[in-house]
């Protein structure tokens, strides 16, 4: 079947809403939390949230760069690619329609389901079905069309961002908090946590908060201008981000007592209650369950793209880059949602959380190196460039192989299962290389880079 092409139709602010609308999920509330039990130091809390962000900041500066240079389609596996070479390339776009993308998506539905239930006790029981409902139905919207449902994200990012600007006002002009919460200001409240483990458990934490946003890049084939505008809408998503994550915890402290820090739950349930007595945990909850149906229809937008462009390359099957009349790959995306269905129903949040993060994060270390590789080849190629390099992008790398290194001492179980999944990959390659067959020229023009022939 032949795979229509159409011209890239999102903007800026679309694209910026693709980084803040899958970046900030259920993390908003949880995070905070386990920051301010583990670290008990308001400057402590916000300087994790501060430095982390510049961190990441360096990160999407060079995805951004990655994306100037090779704005199409798939993002992470066209940087794998060039700089790594197909098989790793093929295994990150094995891993993430297997484990990654599916894992995210049924994660965030199992979250959905679970503030669904503080908003409507009679549901109680029936989470694992909330969760697949939500994951079909966002399916179908994101099926129904890019302009679609790039509309209806942009539209619920502007909601869920309004929302945590109105709870910040409110937090601090309501004036039920306290600023002693804040002292000592440097100091810490005794945890029986040593520092540095905590400093690390929070780290880890804050980390994955501002997960995802790299993923925007996958969406670069459909982005006017994508080597101006990717750049700039990764900062800005990026620097949206952290300045909401800062004045969420900065109000959160103000609110609550670190004392008080004991659970995640019991402290958005404090925190709710300062802010707006009885009906504070309901709004609470209310804002997360929009956070986190702007973050998987987000994912489900953009993840299909990789798998298309893995089947210009030949190494997926022709059938999953089909793309409908709406423009919208919608067999790859009915995969998608139907894997993450399963983990949905097999396992739990955490469970699946643990499952895919340490070689998924692998991945995107790998991926923000490349530049570092085809910089070297290509030093003169018209593109943007990533302020600081090499060192902004050495230390975004750093700090990702700093997290997976926590995760697989933390966790060596659920890391060795997600390695061994991506290492089944390998025979996969062999197979659907040796029976390559392109999808033809009509999936994705100039999805291929002109410096490397095709395969």
């Amino acid at each position: 079947m032949a795979v229509p092409t159409h011209p890239p139709t999102l903007g800026l602010w679309s694209a910026t809403a693709l980084v803040i609308g899958h970046t900030i999920a259920v993390g908003i509330f949880l995070t905070p939390a386990e920051l301010i039990g583990a670290v008990a130091s308001p400057a402590l809390t916000l300087g994790l949230w501060l430095g982390c962000g510049v961190l990441v900041l360096a990160g999407a500066l060079t995805f951004g760069e990655l994306a100037s240079r090779y704005p199409r389609a798939g993002g992470p596996y066209i940087y794998l690619r060039e700089a790594w070479g197909e098989r790793i390339a093929f295994l990150y776009g094995w891993q993430s329609l297997l484990v990654m993308d599916p894992g995210i998506t049924a994660a965030l539905a199992a979250g959905f389901s679970e503030y669904v239930v503080v908003l409507w006790p009679a549901s109680r029981g029936a989470e694992r079905w909330l969760a697949i409902a939500v994951i079909w139905t966002l399916a179908a919207l994101s099926m129904a069309g890019l302009r679609l449902g790039a509309r209806v994200l942009s539209m619920i990012t502007l909601v869920k961002v309004a929302a945590f600007a109105a709870v910040i006002i409110v937090a601090f002009g309501a004036g039920r908090g306290s600023w002693s919460h804040y002292e000592p200001f440097v100091a810490r409240h005794d945890t029986g946590i040593p520092m540095g483990e905590a400093i690390a458990l929070g780290l880890v934490s804050v980390f994955f908060s501002f997960g995802g946003f790299w993923e925007a890049s996958r969406m670069a084939g459909e982005v006017r201008d994508a080597p101006r505008i990717m750049p700039v809408a990764l900062t800005l998503g990026v620097t949206c981000v952290t300045l909401v994550y800062l004045a969420m915890t900065a109000a959160f402290i103000y609110l609550v007592p670190a004392q008080q820090a004991t659970s995640a739950a019991e402290f958005a349930r404090h925190a709710g209650e300062a802010m707006l007595g009885r009906a504070g945990p309901a709004v609470f909850a209310a804002i997360v369950v929009v956070s986190i149906l702007a973050s998987a229809l987000a994912l489900l937008i953009m993840a299909p793209r990789v798998y298309v462009a893995m089947t210009a390359d030949g190494v997926f099957p022709s059938a999953l880059a089909t793309v409908n009349s709406a423009t919208s790959p919608a067999r790859a995306t009915a995969l998608l949602a139907l894997i993450a269905s399963v983990f949905v129903s097999v396992a739990t949040f955490q469970q699946i959380v643990a499952f895919f993060m340490c070689t998924s994060l692998g991945f995107v270390a790998l991926a923000a190196a490349a530049l570092l590789v085809v910089r070297r080849r290509t030093p003169d190629a018209p593109a943007f460039r990533a302020p600081g390099y090499p060192v902004s992008t050495a230390l975004f790398v750093a700090l990702v192989l700093g997290v997976v290194t926590l995760l697989a001492i933390n966790r060596p179980l659920q890391a060795i299962a997600g390695f061994g999944i991506v290492l089944l990959g390998l025979p996969a390659h062999r197979l659907l290389a040796r029976h390559r067959t392109h999808a033809g020229p009509e999936i994705l023009a100039g999805q291929r880079s002109p410096s490397r022939p095709s395969v």
